[in-house]
């Protein structure tokens, strides 16, 4: 590469950059609109590599007449939003945890304020363990 090939690279990820930045700050500005924007009264009962260990082997109809409710935290890594329903992945210290998330559950401004997350925020999730019809365990925040 040339110098001036650099110096084009180089700004052209300098504005990106910038867009991101920009992009971020729009979206803080919206979150404490509604309230504190980093809320730190959320305390997590469980981690994901304990849930696994304990949960993971029972099948779907025994966890749901168990009702297990969990409060989790963690980086979100995976998110698939598909019109009232949404998945996503938190990690935290231990290892991974499906999320999944409804209108019903979440109500409509819990579910539109998970489509606005972006990859890499930590979040805290409560709700009832169940298994997906893949037999994944997950949180149905």
């Amino acid at each position: 590469m040339t110098s001036n090939q650099n110096d084009r690279a180089a700004d052209a990820s300098q504005a990106g950059h910038g867009t991101l930045l920009a992009e971020r700050r729009q979206k803080l500005a919206a979150l404490r609109t509604q309230g504190p924007a980093y809320p730190n009264d959320f305390k997590p009962d469980a981690q994901a590599a304990d849930l696994h260990a304990e949960y993971g082997a029972m099948d779907a109809e025994t966890l749901l007449a168990q009702a297990v409710r969990v409060k989790i935290a963690g980086r979100l890594m995976l998110k698939r939003v598909m019109g009232k329903a949404s998945f996503g992945t938190l990690q935290d210290g231990s290892g991974r945890m499906q999320i999944y998330v409804t209108n019903d559950h979440a109500g409509e401004a819990g579910h539109a304020a998970f489509k606005h997350f972006d990859l890499g925020d930590i979040l805290g999730c409560e709700g009832l363990l169940f298994k997906t019809r893949t037999g994944e365990l997950t949180v149905q925040a």
